[in-house]
């Protein structure tokens, strides 16, 4: 079955269209794609994934056409943004 693995980066995103056995899983699929020799930066173990923008566990099964999203971590707590947005506005 035909999976999407997607990383998006501020400037761009890395997205790999995958063949992936029935039962698969999102680790399987994020192995597949490559992403993690491309973008060492992320981690398979305490990356957060999702599948169509809902968090989603390594081992959760794949439905053909699903796409598998790799999420980076915030940048900014957004609490702490909204502080200084506020802050700026004084």
């Amino acid at each position: 079955m035909k999976v999407e693995v997607v990383y998006a980066l501020p400037a761009a995103a890395d997205a790999v269209s995958v063949s992936v056995p029935a039962g698969a899983t999102v680790r399987d699929a994020v192995l597949a794609s490559g992403v993690l020799e491309r973008h060492p930066e992320i981690n398979l173990e305490t990356q957060a994934f999702g599948i169509f923008g809902q968090r989603a566990p390594l081992d959760a099964r794949l439905s053909p056409g699903d796409r598998v999203e790799v999420y980076r971590a915030l940048a900014i707590d957004p609490k702490e943004a909204r502080r200084r947005r506020a802050a700026r506005k004084r």
